[in-house]
């Protein structure tokens, strides 16, 4: 399981790119386990920090950066 995209050799190193796409494989992955429970759980956080629109990065118009977008997600769980 893994978030497939580009490389993004231009924003390599400065802490802008959206994790959202690694939180949504480890869902996948924790569904495929038999953990329904926390791939919900996990889901649920993303789409609560999404929605509220305070941790997002430049991708979808914020100007969060990578960490802390994983920190908001990390809080809500």
């Amino acid at each position: 399981f893994e978030p497939v995209h580009g490389s993004a050799p231009d924003i390599a190193g400065k802490g802008v790119a959206n994790p959202i796409a690694t939180f949504w494989s480890l869902s996948m992955m924790l569904e495929h386990l038999g953990q329904h429970a926390a791939a919900v759980r996990l889901m649920e956080a993303v789409e609560a920090v999404t929605a509220e629109g305070r941790a997002l990065t430049p991708d979808l118009g914020g100007s969060a950066g990578t960490a802390q977008v994983t920190a908001a997600v990390l809080e809500k769980l």
